[in-house]
């Protein structure tokens, strides 16, 4: 989504001072999120109660030769996926060229339409009926798909996305649970379970609509758009229209990935609590329950981690959770002894399963670390005008790869593969899949170490961050006090950094390394290297010209006694080519750390001379405009911000 700042346009901009909302759920009491939120719930809770519950009818209740009871789920999933396939695309091109507040609204009224004939399908026991309802069930949430991601970046900034997209996804798991345990509950009441079904499913179609009609306005983004009818051409478009911007296609490749991730494990529930934990119904419905709590408590923890930011450093982090504890379900669950089938007491009973319990949990909790700060990216960096069809290729990738998910895992299994085997494998691939997209988009993994720094190593507080520009071009210049400065600047922006930095710092172990794949832009001094330093500015010339963050340190190399050294005119020149506004940052309380050169000119010496945890903050100053910087005044400046209290 692209939120940089609130649009002007939407009629519903968020409020001006998006520090003063304590957390994510304070969303929850506001016009411009709730009614969506509880209109996507409804939505996800409906149709989930549908499926589960024509599901059970057709597999426990009916005797069908022309759908028997072990194909059910099967046919009943891939009605619903096909959609997804065909009209994804259609629906993207709505999206954006219509007020998403209108379409929400169709889409909830159709939804009432489909109910009825569902109603009436259940009453009857017409399957055929039923089965055209799980199609337009799929197109349904088709339809609402792109809406959905397109909206947030509309009515929330970019401190609130992180926070939104995790209420989101952690509304969408609890719906999808509660829909299949009440689903299930209703069929199964005696006599009167089709009749119960059909009410439900009315009553919340209708509750939905009623939340739809409180949406603010949200107007079309591309309302020039001409509608391509074709889904071929159109979904061929989409995809090269997401493959325009790497990160966020490699981004979408990483959402399908945890999708096929997850449906691996979901669709493998029922036969791994028959098969290897021997129990019962309720043993099934518990796996589910665990996972999807674990989805939706990782999901809301990504605010708080992220302290507010799109934080794409906790991506990795969720990538080697998932991995770690997908190989420890295997080594919980791979050689438990054979019994009788297990009822949910005697199950939860045995201290064995609590691991695999736990396993569960945490896989689920780091899923959902890992994809809420990718939905976020996504969302921030598409162009506003076609955010909803890079959504909607999001979704025809996301359908794909759970296909491609159920035809590997039933290969596996007719290979001879048992369930646990199946769950290692895909723990395995997970770490080679999150490593390789890690390479080509480094800028996850770089994000990932300042991450671990500003949060593991240091007790990292930042002030003024709203100062660093969320769009456009600027010149940050702060003073240089050890060889990490870069690693917690990135930690404190929202948007990569472009780093201008000392040549030698480029030979350091690790260090070396992590610059390079942060692109910096080695310079070296004029009379050393004149080749190397003409092509310095070069290049960060043509990192302002094409819109994106610079950084400078412009006392030209590390303080050796811990002040303020005086600024090298090189910020002039940059200004010269590309007039930019400037902000100022000081880095606090670093001078004396492992990184600085505090040893006798020397770093990196006694790694833990002030222990772990210790403080270390940022501020960021007011930009200056570029027809009033000199180098008096930005010292000044960021001499001032040095004396800060952080």
């Amino acid at each position: 989504m692209s939120v940089a700042a609130p649009s002007t346009t939407t009629g519903t901009a968020p409020p001006a001072d998006p520090h003063g909302h304590p957390n994510q759920f304070a969303l929850l009491g506001q016009r411009r999120f709730a009614p969506f939120f509880w209109t996507q719930f409804l939505g996800a809770a409906n149709d989930n109660l549908f499926k589960f519950a024509f599901t059970v009818l057709v597999t426990y209740q009916l005797q069908l030769s022309w759908l028997p009871p072990a194909m059910a789920g099967l046919v009943i999933g891939a009605v619903f996926i096909l959609p997804f396939l065909l009209f994804s695309a259609t629906s993207g091109q709505l999206a954006d060229k219509y007020d998403k507040t209108v379409l929400i609204r169709f889409v909830k009224t159709l939804e009432i339409g489909i109910m009825l004939v569902a109603a009436w399908g259940f009453l009857t026991t017409q399957v055929p009926a039923l089965l055209l309802c799980v199609f337009l069930l799929g197109l349904h949430s088709t339809l609402f798909g792109p809406v959905k991601f397109a909206y947030l970046p509309q009515h929330l900034n970019e401190r609130e996305l992180t926070g939104g997209n995790g209420m989101v996804e952690m509304g969408t798991f609890v719906a999808i649970l509660m829909g299949n345990v009440v689903g299930g509950l209703l069929i199964a009441l005696p006599g009167v379970g089709p009749t119960a079904v059909a009410a439900g499913c009315l009553a919340l179609a209708l509750a939905g609509r009623w939340t739809a009609q409180a949406v603010p306005v949200s107007p079309a983004t591309d309302p020039a758009l001409q509608i391509n009818w074709n889904p071929v051409s159109e979904t061929l478009r989409n995809l090269k229209l997401a493959h325009g911007n790497l990160v966020v296609f490699r981004s979408l490749l990483g959402i399908s990935w945890m999708w096929f991730f997850g449906a691996v494990f979901l669709s493998n529930f029922p036969a791994f609590a028959k098969e290897v934990l021997h129990g019962n119904e309720q043993v099934a419905s518990l796996l589910l329950v665990v996972f999807s709590i674990g989805i939706g408590a990782g999901s809301l923890l990504c605010e708080t981690l992220s302290r507010r930011h799109v934080e794409i450093g906790l991506v990795p982090l969720g990538a080697i959770g998932m991995s770690v504890f997908a190989i420890d379900l295997y080594l919980a669950s791979h050689a438990l002894p054979a019994s009788q089938v297990l009822s949910l007491g005697a199950f939860l009973a045995q201290p064995a399963h609590w691991r695999v319990l736990a396993d569960l949990a945490l896989l689920s909790l780091f899923a959902g670390l890992y994809s809420v700060p990718m939905y976020a990216l996504i969302q921030l960096r598409s162009q506003p005008t076609h955010r909803a069809r890079i959504i909607a290729a999001n979704n025809i990738l996301n359908a794909l790869f759970m296909i491609a998910s159920s035809v590997l895992a039933g290969a596996l299994l007719k290979a001879g593969f048992t369930v646990p085997q199946i769950f290692l494998a895909v723990g395995l691939a997970n770490a080679v899949v999150a490593a390789y997209i890690f390479l080509l988009v480094p800028e996850y993994l770089l994000r990932f170490v300042s991450f671990l720094l500003s949060r593991v190593i240091y007790r990292f507080k930042v002030e003024g961050e709203h100062h660093i520009p969320e769009t456009g071009a600027a010149v940050l210049v702060a003073n240089h006090v050890s060889f990490i400065d870069a690693v917690l600047l990135m930690a404190a922006s929202p948007r990569p950094i472009r780093f201008v930095m000392d040549a030698s710092i480029f030979k350091i172990p690790v260090l070396g390394m992590l610059f390079r794949l942060a692109k910096a832009i080695p310079i070296a001094p004029r009379q050393e290297d004149p080749a190397a330093y003409a092509a310095a500015f070069e290049q960060a010339e043509r990192v302002l010209a094409d819109g994106d963050l610079l950084c400078i340190f412009p006392e030209g190399g590390l303080t050796r006694d811990g002040s303020l050294q005086p600024f090298k005119p090189g910020v002039l020149r940059i200004l010269q080519a590309q007039p930019v506004p400037v902000v100022p940052i000081a880095l606090n309380h670093l001078w004396g750390s492992f990184f600085s050169r505090v040893e006798k000119g020397r770093a990196m010496v006694r790694p833990f001379r002030r222990g772990l945890f210790s403080r270390v903050g940022l501020v960021a100053g007011p930009a200056v405009p570029p027809a009033q910087v000199t180098l008096d005044l930005l010292r000044e400046r960021v001499q001032a911000l040095m004396r800060a209290d952080v």
